[in-house]
């Protein structure tokens, strides 16, 4: 099974919670992640509020067409958690 995102919730200060096909959820800050051509615009915070879920790309997409790879923000999400608890 390919993992791919089922929902995006858009949370306050550069944050997602998202909802993945293999059961796992969770909140995931992208702050640090908004680095280079693509990426830095969605600084703009109206600009990154734009975040929705692509059903067709399995992710998150924004208006400037950026989007990160499920796996990418999974294991963010793994990541983050630990450092969490």
């Amino acid at each position: 099974m390919f993992l791919h995102t089922t929902k995006i919730d858009v949370l306050p200060g550069y944050r997602l919670h998202i909802q993945f096909n293999n059961g796992t959820a969770g909140e995931v800050c992208l702050q640090n992640e908004l680095w280079g051509e693509v990426f830095e615009p969605l600084k703009d915070e109206q600009l990154f509020a734009t975040a929705h879920q692509n059903d067709e790309m399995g992710t998150v997409v924004w208006a400037n067409g950026a989007d990160f790879a499920p796996e990418f923000l999974f294991h963010l999400l793994q990541t983050q958690s630990q450092k969490a608890a």
